[in-house]
């Protein structure tokens, strides 16, 4: 396993395709940090479905209707854009046409996405598993898609 240098903000994600660490990057988007910590530690993203996974761009997640129309029941979070660069595992919020409009959705990044920089707020980077992100299934929608099995702050694992 990766060396996890700051497990209060580190992720722990087993999909069906394998584990997934992302280290939160609280520097660039704290209120989005904060935001993914929350849900996962009620275990919201627990069976969420990867419903938008796109070959040589991103797999997105965090829709509870696995569907991209939905999101938590907490308020929608004010934009944190910063300069991180949209490339191989990046971690960034989806949202709306609205840039205010991120909730629980979000995206790993399969390859550079240069386009998105500084217009999605970049949150985590992926530090192992990239392998397990890139055996999900393709599509959009995604048919019999993969799923996040557990979502974890990896402080609160015993």
């Amino acid at each position: 396993m990766a060396a996890i240098k700051d497990p209060e903000n580190t992720i722990v994600m087993e999909t069906s395709k394998g584990k997934v660490v992302i280290q939160l990057r609280t520097d660039l988007a704290p209120k989005h940090c904060e935001r993914i910590k929350t849900l996962a530690r009620e275990g919201f993203y627990d069976g969420i479905v990867f419903h938008r996974v796109i070959d040589g761009f991103m797999a997105q997640v965090g829709c509870p209707h696995g569907t991209g129309t939905g999101g938590s029941n907490l308020p929608n979070l004010q934009a944190e854009f910063n300069a991180e660069k949209h490339v191989r595992g990046v971690c960034s919020m989806a949202r709306s046409s609205s840039p205010n409009s991120a909730n629980s959705q979000f995206f790993i990044c399969f390859d550079d996405a240069g386009f998105l920089d500084k217009q999605y707020t970049a949150w985590g980077q992926v530090i192992e598993g990239m392998d397990n992100v890139d055996k999900l299934k393709r599509g959009e929608p995604v048919q019999n898609p993969d799923k996040i099995v557990s979502m974890k702050v990896a402080a609160d694992i015993k």
